[in-house]
């Protein structure tokens, strides 16, 4: 298993005996689980000699909508961020989704778009929409978001490699790229403005790391067969 962690960052990690049914680690080894764990460095894996439990969000799992985003904010991390690689805001942002959600007090798709964009900021990739990407004029606002250069392109410069989206998910995308998580209760999208996020941060997401997340993929498709039928 991996553990993602303050201090050490994304470290794999074995807990003997943890499948067991008296075993002192099940609890605190099941997916979504927060606590306190002492590891120490073995050949090539942390071994656990304690883990104690601070919120272990298991009724995240009885729901299928917190239970897919749940899963995909974990391979997210497990795809972009290195081993032994710290990040304390990173991390932090990552725990205060998983309270938010319990708490049922925000929009699954504005937490996810959110974190997607706090991830690609902490992993080196921060989106550049204060100024046109290619010529470095100081832009407000666009209509037009650059893959290649990673931010928006002002109305001179050609707008290849990229996308068009509304000047209102612009502006969201540049508020999400500033704004705090616990924040992120209040902001409200439009079904259009969630599906341009999603499609231009996805390519981000394709293009920066190894392999492209697959746990929304499946759950889109439970949706979109609720809404045909």
């Amino acid at each position: 298993m991996w553990l993602y962690s303050e201090k050490l960052g994304k470290i794999s990690a074995v807990a003997r005996g943890a499948k067991r049914s008296k075993s002192k680690f099940l609890a605190s080894t099941l997916p979504f689980c927060f606590g306190d764990y002492v590891v120490y460095k073995g050949r090539s894996l942390y071994n656990m000699s304690e883990g104690m439990i601070i919120n272990s969000f298991q009724e995240l799992m009885g729901d299928l909508d917190s239970l897919t985003y749940g899963s995909y904010l974990c391979e997210l991390i497990d795809i972009a961020v290195q081993e032994e690689e710290s990040n304390r805001d990173l991390f932090k942002v990552f725990v205060s989704c998983f309270y938010l959600m319990s708490k049922k007090v925000v929009d699954l798709e504005v937490m996810a778009r959110t974190f997607e964009v706090k991830l690609l900021e902490a992993t080196g990739y921060r989106l550049n929409l204060g100024y046109c990407c290619q010529c470095k004029k100081e832009i407000s606002t666009s209509n037009y978001i650059s893959f290649q250069y990673g931010g928006g392109v002002c109305k001179e410069c050609e707008r290849v490699n990229g996308m068009y989206v509304s000047y209102a998910t612009y502006n969201i995308l540049k508020f999400l790229v500033k704004v705090s998580i616990d924040k992120i209760y209040r902001i409200t999208m439009k079904k259009e403005e969630k599906e341009e996020l999603y499609k231009v941060l996805s390519v981000f997401i394709a293009q920066n790391y190894t392999r492209k997340p697959k746990s929304l993929d499946f759950y889109a498709f439970l949706k979109r067969s609720e809404e045909n039928e």
